[in-house]
């Protein structure tokens, strides 16, 4: 039986990712009582900096297990990360291990957080897999959108594909939406209608967060 990622971990990595947030940005955080309080949720996030990840889990109102890729556990990063509730995944092939314990997560009514564009890129949901609705299907989860909108100023930039130290980056999170059509399917077909639901969806909150956020 697969191990469920540790639910305390994640609340431990919450702690973490708030005093590191903090202390190395400026978050300013839109939306997040949109987030059902109880219940599995499935956090989708644009993803064009490395510290997505961690500002989304030190901001969110519930600790939140990430789905990330094997290449960031290295070292001492994989226990840590294995600790504090992540869970890993092999994005070139079906990671069954992964897929599980993401669902348990789920069935637990815990918090998953996915990148669907699969990559760090433009951050703009333009190529979402069909993991995040595989999930939202088969894990019965709303899935909240949220985009994290870092500054495009260069200044202070000490290492590429992070934002400039002590610069505003904005959380926005957008109202939660089911991704099926209500009639309970988990066809291919259903994951490709969800899919393209789900990028509507996205893209229209992206949209909104630039315009609220004037970034």
């Amino acid at each position: 039986m697969t191990e469920v990622p540790s639910a305390r971990g994640a609340e431990i990595g919450r702690r973490i990712g708030v005093g590191l947030m903090y202390g190395f940005w400026k978050p300013r955080v839109l939306g997040a009582w949109r987030m059902p309080a109880s219940g599995p949720v499935l956090l989708a996030v644009n993803h064009s900096h490395n510290i997505d990840g961690p500002m989304v889990m030190g901001v969110a109102p519930r600790p939140t297990h990430f789905l990330i890729k094997r290449e960031a556990f290295i070292g001492p990063l994989d226990p840590f990360l294995t600790g504090i509730g992540q869970v890993k995944v092999d994005r070139n092939t079906t990671d069954r291990t992964a897929v599980s314990r993401a669902l348990g997560v789920l069935q637990q009514g815990g918090v998953l957080g996915i990148f669907p564009e699969g990559t760090r890129g433009e951050g703009d949901f333009a190529s979402l897999r069909a993991g995040l609705a595989y999930f939202a299907l088969r894990g019965g989860a709303p899935i909240v959108p949220v985009a994290v909108l870092g500054s495009s100023g260069r200044g202070g930039r000490l290492i590429k594909a992070l934002p400039p130290l002590r610069s505003r980056v904005d959380v926005v999170f957008g109202d939660p939406f089911d991704a099926g059509d209500g009639s309970g399917r988990r066809t291919r077909k259903a994951l490709d209608e969800a899919t393209e639901r789900i990028q509507k969806q996205l893209t229209a909150h992206l949209e909104n967060a630039r315009r609220l956020t004037g970034r």
